[in-house]
């Protein structure tokens, strides 16, 4: 693995230098908004590119663009085997292009390359060609009715799904690429039109994608992106009349704003928010395993997943073992820029972002609580924190209570595992947590009881496109992936011919 930084490909400068605006009607437009949004290398606090600032009218541009495109049909009449032939070229041309999409998503979001190649590509690239397929597989059924009137009548009944309309997608800035297609595919796999709005932190690569997708054969105005803040093009977007399902990932307070405005309404919604995710390691638990996978789990992204395990209860005879073990593996862990392949903690987003957290952290010195920290950045000028785990922290401390969102979390150590699972379900939030055990029956017992979207067993944060998932509680509501993906795409019409 190269200790020297990646060297940046031409494309990706050459898109960095451009003027960005909006991209409507299969076209890069300048916004009507004058205001600009700065983006930042993370790495290094320097300013990297700029875009567009939309505003109320420019948002109304989008969803006008993507309602006539919707009715007109130019995507939505084509034919499933027509849709699928183009999303497959779309994939196809995401992983040609994906060294300067992996760059992209390093520069502004800070990740390790190594992540955005396996993950905001490689991942993003199973997702695509997955919900790719589904597209042909959209169906409804033939149903036998008993309708007693007029007498002898008779009557054939079936359903059909057909797409919603027009979606907006609101994406955070963890994972834009991937988080991203997660809300586009589908859309368009089910035949609707979508207006996206990533993060104002990290616009880059859904404005690059959209390209691929007019390049793949995407009908003008049937995949639109703008950029803003969430205050401003991000409520003018989900309140807009036009638009008919909002797919959100974020934060559970603004997700809880995006619900109130789709009950007035009555849009629908998916909503996939927050967490403060267990895991419980009981005392026969392979030390090795929980390691390699809690390590994994929770310091991914520099534990900027909603799915990490921030909250590791620990019964007590493994406890000084496995604090003894994170605590090895936390000082071992090489602290660099994301462009630096062998760098494995990295910078946070973003400047707040990072206060955020040493906020969290510098609460929990005040209270007296016990904090091993690992290396930190390389300069003061990039946005680092230092990986840390916080030991047996009072519960009352806020980093136990909310979703910290950074490379910190809490190892507790509890006297069995009902405590553990007492503990991991007293939260607001339920959306994933873990159990490890070499005992498989007894594993599944905590599946059952644990109150979470997503349980693992002897894993964390690993998902799949085949596996639902979303959250329980205030973790959001409605569920991404899986066969029956569409269904929440798609309205169901119901057919009665009398004959």
């Amino acid at each position: 693995m190269s200790t020297s930084q990646v060297a940046l490909l031409a494309s990706v400068q050459q898109f960095l230098d451009r003027q960005h605006g909006l991209y409507l009607d299969g076209a890069q437009q300048a916004a009507e908004s004058e205001k600009r949004l700065t983006v930042w290398d993370p790495a290094t606090g320097q300013a990297i590119a700029s875009t567009a600032d939309a505003n109320a009218a420019d948002v109304d541009r989008a969803v006008m663009s993507a309602w006539r495109a919707f009715v007109s049909r130019s995507w939505a009449g084509r034919t499933p085997a027509d849709r699928e032939r183009i999303l497959l070229r779309f994939a196809d041309l995401v992983e040609q292009h994906g060294e300067e999409l992996a760059q992209l998503e390093t520069l502004e979001q800070g990740k390790s390359i190594n992540i955005s190649r396996a993950f905001e590509v490689g991942c993003t690239l199973n997702w695509m060609r997955y919900t790719a397929g589904l597209t042909t597989k959209i169906s409804g059924r033939t149903l036998d009715v008993s309708i007693p009137f007029p007498q002898g009548a008779r009557y054939q009944a079936w359903t059909k799904k057909e797409p919603v309309g027009v979606v907006a997608g609101i994406v955070p800035w963890n994972f834009p690429l991937m988080i991203g297609m997660w809300k586009v595919m589908p859309a368009l796999a089910a035949g609707c039109s979508i207006v996206i709005k990533p993060s104002e932190t990290t616009p880059l690569t859904l404005l690059r994608v959209a390209e691929l997708a007019t390049e793949a054969g995407v009908p003008d105005g049937v995949f639109n992106v703008v950029t803003g803040s969430g205050a401003g093009c991000g409520a003018a977007l989900t309140s807009h009349p036009q638009v008919a399902k909002v797919s959100f990932t974020g934060s559970t307070a603004t997700g809880k704003q995006i619900a109130r405005v789709a009950a007035d309404r009555l849009t629908r919604v998916t909503l996939e928010l927050g967490g403060k995710n267990p895991a419980i390691v009981l005392k026969d638990a392979d030390p090795q395993w929980v390691i390699e996978g809690l390590m994994t789990g929770s310091f991914l992204n520099q534990g900027q997943v909603c799915a990490a395990s921030s909250r590791i209860y620990i019964e007590a005879p493994l406890f000084d073992t496995l604090v003894s073990g994170f605590e090895q593996a936390v000082k071992s862990l090489q602290v660099g820029p994301g462009m630096l392949e062998s760098s494995q903690i990295n910078p946070v987003v973003s400047q707040a972002h990072c206060a955020k957290v040493a906020a969290y952290l510098a609460e929990a010195r005040q209270q007296k609580a016990e904090l091993i920290s690992g290396n930190v950045g390389p300069n003061a000028q990039g946005y680092y924190i230092a990986p840390t785990l916080v030991i047996n922290p009072d519960a009352g401390l806020r980093l136990s209570r909310e979703e910290v969102f950074g490379p910190v979390v809490n190892l507790v150590r509890v006297a069995d595992g009902e405590e553990a699972l007492r503990l991991a379900n007293d939260s607001d939030f339920g959306l994933t947590a873990s159990v490890w055990t070499r005992d498989l029956s007894q594993a599944l017992s905590y599946t059952d009881r644990l109150q979470a979207g997503t349980v693992w067993v002897n894993s964390h944060t690993l998902i799949d496109a085949n596996l639902p998932f979303g959250g329980m509680k205030q973790s959001g509501t409605g569920r991404d992936f899986g066969p029956d993906w569409l269904d929440d795409w798609c309205e169901t019409k119901s057919v009665c011919v009398r004959y």
